[in-house]
């Protein structure tokens, strides 16, 4: 097995030699010693199936799901692809919110560990996946602004990121990524296996309580542009069939590149849960849920005001068409 650092990149790497699907206990205890150093690891050629998918990604831990499709094609009952979903849907209306940064499930009570992508078919230009080092970015911060962000939390929703993104506004559901519920979690994390600090932030955060809504806007959107401001800080992955990639949470942004939506996309994504003991933010019968609910709401009141020039308008897509 042979580990290769990015070249001029400060994280990731390149495992070649192994086969993810008939791994041995000491090559996984290498690769999850590099996944910790490097965040981000890729694959190439390892054409896993759904199964193989979900038990590499066991290895790491329980999972929140196991080679879920992420694909802008319909699941046919044959286990093969059909028609291209039409970008106006749920489906598709989600996929492109999810082409500004963020990091994975933080809009749960226990936000994820990790994440994996397997390639199935990759459209011809775009689409690829870039990934940050939220780090790195900590780690270069001047001492003022690390000092103004140390006591800091911001909520964390998926309902707030896609009104604000892209002017999306989802039914409500419970059980579904729009739930309603919004997260308090710190703007600074302490990596729970490595005690590497980074910032946590990305595209479902807003609101920081103690500042105004412009104050909390500005400062969260400079952290981000911040961050991958710096070309050794950012990576994108071409993908090719058969690559996968996978990539720690709690310590790494990443976002999806457009592409011609007419073209297959099909991804497998599997992603592992956090440990509660260091990613619970709390619950939603807890007492603390309701002010992210009140949170949320107010600033949904406010989007729909704001967001006509954004992509999809402050419509809401039809929940037949997801």
């Amino acid at each position: 097995m042979q580990i290769e650092p990015i070249r001029d990149k400060v994280f990731g790497a390149v495992v070649r030699g192994v086969r993810l699907a008939e791994l041995r206990a000491d090559e996984f205890t290498g690769i999850h010693r590099a996944f910790l150093r490097y965040g981000f690891l890729v694959f190439p050629g390892q054409f896993l199936s759904e199964q193989q998918n979900i038990e590499f990604g066991e290895r790491f831990g329980e999972l929140e799901f196991g080679a879920m499709p992420m694909a802008n094609q319909r699941r046919l009952d044959d286990g093969g692809w059909g028609e291209v979903v039409p970008l106006d849907s749920q489906r598709m209306r989600t996929n492109v919110g999810n082409e500004a940064w963020h990091t994975d499930s933080t809009y749960w009570p226990v936000s994820s560990k990790c994440a994996m992508l397997s390639a199935v078919t990759v459209p011809e230009f775009g689409g690829e996946t870039e990934l940050a080092d939220m780090r790195a970015g900590y780690a270069a911060l001047d001492e003022d602004t690390r000092a103004r962000v140390a006591g800091l939390s911001a909520y964390h929703s998926t309902q707030f990121s896609q009104a604000n993104d892209v002017g999306d506004f989802p039914p409500q559901a419970a059980g579904t990524i729009y739930h309603g519920e919004a997260y308090l979690r710190p703007l600074v994390k302490t990596h729970p296996e490595t005690g590497v600090k980074n910032l946590f932030i990305g595209r479902h955060a807003f609101s920081i309580p103690g500042l105004s809504r412009m104050e909390s806007r500005q400062l969260l959107k400079s952290l981000v542009d911040f961050v991958v401001a710096e070309p050794s800080r950012v990576y994108q992955h071409r993908w090719q069939a058969g690559d996968t990639l996978i990539w720690d949470n709690r310590a790494l942004l990443h976002r999806a590149c457009p592409y011609d939506y007419s073209q297959p996309r099909v991804l497998l994504g599997t992603r592992v849960a956090g440990d509660p003991q260091s990613e619970l933010a709390y619950y939603p019968t807890d007492p603390e849920a309701e002010a992210g609910r009140r949170a949320l709401q107010t600033e949904l009141r406010l989007l729909r005001e704001e967001s006509a020039n954004r992509m999809f308008a402050a419509t809401t897509a039809e929940q037949t068409s997801a």
